[in-house]
């Protein structure tokens, strides 16, 4: 089997073959999205008139387009941790949940922090105990 060689103005890796490209705007897309905004004046006006009219589909599209969705916030609130242990403020924010001080996924999201502040404290600490072995055994 012989392999082919390419022809000698064969485009060289990375190299196009129409370095301009198409141009801009002359694409199927393109001219759609041309024709459309030529019209989206009207559209607005009868999708507004149609909403004003009772048309609560005309209303709903036109509010999700142009108003946020709300999204629900919970107050916030003073929590007094004790001193003392991690094991102890997470008891304490348990026991807020319980209580109804705090919403669970207040309660939740409370316990997240303590847990990451443990495993934190915990590399603090191993991170002394080798500086302290190294000391001890001459490795500084």
């Amino acid at each position: 089997m012989t392999t082919r060689k390419p022809p000698a103005a064969a485009w060289k890796p990375g190299q196009s073959g129409n370095p301009k490209g198409r141009p801009a705007g002359t694409g199927d897309v393109s001219k759609l999205r041309a024709a459309i905004a030529k019209q989206v004046p009207g559209i607005l006006d009868a999708m507004m008139t149609k909403a004003l009219d009772g048309d609560v589909g005309a209303a709903r599209l036109l509010l999700e387009r142009a108003v946020p969705p709300l999204k629900a916030m919970e107050p916030t609130l003073a929590l007094t941790l004790p001193d003392g242990t991690l094991t102890d403020q997470g008891r304490a924010v348990l026991r807020s949940v319980a209580n109804g001080v705090l919403a669970p996924s207040q309660g939740a999201a409370l316990l997240g922090a303590i847990g990451t502040l443990a495993r934190v404290t915990e590399i603090d600490e191993l991170e002394t105990r080798i500086a302290a072995l190294e000391v001890r055994n001459g490795k500084s």
